[in-house]
């Protein structure tokens, strides 16, 4: 056989830059043709979305899965999820609700704005309290509001009861009123008994519950003790909002929860009439009557969804950003810095809080010379004690700076999040803020006994007596606990003296409302842990009068990592009908299936960093609460 004649060395040299020639010649082909679909692309969505607005049309606020104060999934993900209907990953952000809600409020064009509430996800009582505020000045100045829900959960039903007219459907319909729970899952059993895990706590506080899922199979009686009495707190208030939007008595609605089983088995299971009966509801539809109700009262439009002359929300945010004046970048900021989710320690995406990435945040603020104050909104349940302190640190940079910090707290600002909060300026709070929770814990994880029973043994040596002392497949020493416990007291110690100093107060008067226990809004302002009782837009107000800016003279810009423009394309065109018949129904949506990975469990996830050495320290030391409500 012939054996194929072999190159020279110039031969193959030239022959490999000609392959590599025609390869670039190829991928350039490739990616200009790419570029030049998405450009085309492009056109359609925005020639879509570019219809006017024209006069007597209804603002359609549809608010979809979870309600944010930062996204915390990617935009491919959250476009890909909107299109699949995947309402576990979608996200509406808090900012882009009251925004569209306040625009709506001075906006001729805009006749009145329906509210349609079947895919909200719960966010937290504090985030729907401050969209209701928002709906209740809406509906004040003149605007028409109606709502709507096939059913209504209790956090939905809030924002519903601020409207002119609530409607549910007649079959499926009602108001599920139930109350507010704290439960949790407990792996005491589960972990020593059953897994033979031992964990070993270090925590400063009777109240400081965040541990107890670990090591006990219920709620101790301090912990329901404390719990009860905030969430009491919140429930009243709850209650008393909806009594107020409904023109009602707070003792009107109570008496209709305590006897909803009697009172929907009277009516033969119907719920829907039950609330109706209770003056919740003010009528009983379907989505169709309801579209034919707000057509025979606005315009009608065939070409619209439901018949009707209607924007929906994040349209009517780019004709409101269209429309508007130009933005001056030279003009004074206020800077809001979001810190929302819980704190750990490196670098986190937007939606998550990093003791670097979310300190570089503030710093970025710090040296813009255009930024005047900063507005630091929290809705974080706290973590790592560390990353905690690096954050408050920029916070105290700020004020050396000369730059005013006024802290807005969300739904929740307990523990970690109450430490980077506390240097602020000043503290708002709403009412049924979750805050406090002052106090740290560590914990340490050991596996002997597990091991054990697997015929697996630990043994060697050591230089010196904490050699390997904090191996979790060793027995903890009694003086490793004793010297964990003394580092987890002196941290303590240390938040208690930096919330004092920053309150103006003594250390002594901290420990008394400290020591791990939770409170509500209201109760933390009695105590001195909040200055004032508001939402995000006083917030705003305050910083800006700090830094003497008057109104009209300033913008308001959130300092966050921008999205790529590739990310904020394939956002923009799939909430529009084009781009999801061409995401949604084609081979594009299934080669881009990119699914967000879920949020890990956060028992889980503190039990986690428990096993994982904090920067050489003996143990990592968490200020977190576990207080969210159900």
């Amino acid at each position: 056989m012939n054996e194929p004649r072999r190159r020279g060395p110039i031969a193959r040299v030239l022959v490999g830059i000609w392959d590599a020639m025609n390869f670039t010649r190829r991928l350039i082909f490739n990616l200009l043709f790419f570029a030049l679909l998405l450009f085309v692309l492009a056109l359609l969505a925005s020639g879509e979305s570019t219809r006017p607005l024209l006069e007597r049309t209804t603002l359609v606020i549809a608010p979809q899965g979870r309600i944010v104060e930062q996204y915390s999934i990617d935009p491919v993900s959250r476009a890909l999820a909107r299109l699949s209907g995947d309402r576990a990953s979608v996200q509406v952000q808090l900012r882009d609700i009251l925004r569209a809600i306040e625009a709506a409020k001075d906006d001729e064009r805009i006749e009145r704005v329906y509210l349609n509430l079947d895919g909200l996800q719960p966010s937290g009582i504090a985030t729907m309290r401050e969209v209701a505020r928002a709906l209740r000045d809406l509906r004040e100045s003149g605007k028409q509001v109606v709502a709507f829900g096939q059913a209504y959960s209790q956090d939905a039903y809030l924002l519903a009861a601020q409207a002119d007219e609530v409607y549910t459907d007649p079959m499926a319909g009602g108001v599920m009123l139930e109350g507010f729970s704290s439960y949790g899952p407990y792996f005491g059993e589960a972990l020593q008994e059953k897994l033979s895990v031992d964990v070993h706590v270090f925590k400063v506080g009777e109240f400081k519950s965040a541990v107890e899922p670990y090591i006990l199979d219920a709620a101790s009686p301090e912990a329901k003790q404390a719990d009860l009495y905030w969430l009491s707190d919140l429930w009243q208030r709850h209650v008393a909002d909806i009594a107020a939007a409904r023109g009602l008595s707070a003792a009107q609605v109570e008496a209709g929860i305590d006897g909803m089983a009697d009172g929907i088995a009277a009516l033969g299971g119907d719920f829907a009439r039950y609330a109706q009966q209770q003056g919740l509801v003010d009528g009983l539809m379907t989505r169709r009557e309801v579209d034919e109700l707000l057509t025979g009262r606005g315009v009608a439009d065939d070409d619209a969804p439901g018949g009707f002359r209607a924007v929906g929300m994040e349209d009517y945010l780019a004709h409101v950003d269209r429309d508007g004046p130009v933005l001056n970048p030279r003009k004074p900021q206020v800077a809001v810095v979001v810190a929302e989710g819980v704190i750990v320690d490196g670098q986190q995406p937007p939606g998550g809080v990093g003791g670097e990435s979310t300190s570089a945040l503030l710093r970025d603020a710090r040296e813009d010379e255009h930024v005047k104050a900063v507005v630091l909104r929290v809705n974080s349940p706290g973590g790592s004690a560390f990353a905690s302190e690096q954050i408050a640190r920029e916070v105290r940079a700020l004020r050396e700076a000369g730059k005013p910090v006024v802290v807005s707290m969300g739904h929740l600002a307990a523990s970690g999040g109450y430490w980077i909060s506390m240097d602020a300026d000043r503290i708002y709070a709403d009412p049924s803020t979750i805050t406090g929770s002052i106090g740290v814990f560590g914990m340490i994880p050991n596996f002997t006994r597990a091991l054990d029973r697997l015929g697996i043994h630990t043994d060697g040596v050591a230089t010196t007596r904490l050699a390997g002392a904090f191996d979790p497949t060793r027995p903890l020493e009694p003086d490793v606990g004793r010297l964990i416990q003394s580092s987890v007291e002196k941290i303590y110690d240390d938040f208690v003296t930096k919330v004092a100093n920053g309150r103006d107060a003594t250390p002594q008067a901290i420990d008394e409302v400290a020591r791990g226990r939770v409170w509500s809004g209201a109760q933390a302002r009695d105590r001195g842990l909040v200055d004032e009782l508001g939402g995000l837009g006083d917030a705003l107000a305050d910083a800006a009068r700090r830094a003497e800016l008057e109104e009209g003279d300033y913008r308001v810009r959130y300092v966050e990592k921008e999205p790529s423009a590739f990310a904020r394309f394939l956002e923009g065109m799939s909430s529009t009908r084009m781009g999801a018949r061409l995401l949604g129904d084609g081979a594009l949506a299934r080669s881009l299936a990119v699914r967000a990975l879920p949020e890990m469990e956060q028992h889980l996830q503190l039990f986690e960093s428990a096993l994982e050495n904090d920067r050489g320290a003996p143990v990592s030391t968490m200020a977190y609460c576990f207080c969210g409500i159900r």
